[in-house]
């Protein structure tokens, strides 16, 4: 069994007791981080080292930034979602690897898309969404029987369900009708969303704001997603959304999202 589980930190080096700590209880075997906020140098690999994981990052100063945590090994690591050069797109945004030479992973933190009525900004969005697509379709046909999985934080919520206010959220770029196309054209190539293989139940979220008192009130978002393909949703054993992380002090506005995998 591998467990598979993606985070969101909001700022690696502010948040690394509250992830030391969650990795010793909860000891995934490959943790797929996003909005790290730092570039590659300053990443603290050797604390996360310290705790048995090989790391892949990839960063930029202040913003974005996504890591690859693995107990088991990690080849053929690659850094920037294809379809645009670093020049055109240099965001640090999407880290791939293969784990183990068993299961391809990628890290992703999908842009936010916000505000709308700024066309550059929403496009991006579109165009990445795009791009992921493109991605997606390359690595079903060229490794339909290796597991794969795309986990991070996508920043869209899939339906009405997986936002605590849909007629608040309706215009946000998490809810627009173009991105909630995109996510599920995922879905139509094939991929699982891991959370909704298993429940339907509305309520469950990844994500409260700081602000409002959101997290104890539960106005919540189900923004960070782990897609499989075939082959990963084949071994699907278990998945959950991990709450402990967000009522830490200090904690990320994110909590995990976790698949066991029968590999």
């Amino acid at each position: 069994m591998v467990r598979i589980a993606s985070f969101n930190v909001n700022g690696i080096k502010a948040r690394l007791p509250v992830l030391v700590a969650w990795l010793e209880r909860a000891r995934p075997d490959v943790v797929l981080l996003q909005e790290t906020k730092c570039q590659d140098g300053d990443f603290p690999a050797p604390a996360l080292e310290d705790l048995g994981y090989h790391v892949a990052a990839l960063g930029q100063k202040t913003y974005n930034g996504v890591a690859i945590l693995s107990r088991l090994s990690l080849e053929d690591v690659t850094g920037g979602l294809p379809g645009a050069s670093p020049e055109e797109d240099p965001q640090a945004r999407y880290l791939e690897a293969l784990v183990d030479g068993r299961l391809r992973v990628a890290s992703l933190y999908l842009p936010n898309g916000n505000p709308v009525s700024d066309p550059a900004k929403y496009a991006y969005k579109l165009a990445w969404m795009d791009r992921l697509g493109a991605r997606a379709r390359r690595l079903l046909r060229d490794e339909p029987d290796l597991p794969l999985v795309l986990g991070g934080d996508y920043n869209v919520c899939p339906t009405d369900d997986d936002v605590y206010d849909p007629a608040g959220w309706a215009d946000d770029a998490s809810c627009r009708p173009q991105t909630r196309a995109r996510y599920r054209s995922l879905l139509h190539q094939g991929f699982t969303d891991a959370v909704r293989a298993r429940t339907a139940a509305p309520g469950m979220y990844t994500f409260w704001d700081y602000q409002g008192g959101a997290w104890p009130k539960n106005h919540g978002l189900r923004i960070d997603h782990l897609l499989l393909n075939p082959a990963a949703a084949d071994r699907l054993q278990d998945v959950g959304v991990d709450l402990s992380p967000r009522g830490e002090p200090k904690a990320s506005d994110h909590t995990p999202v976790w698949v066991t995998l029968d590999l």
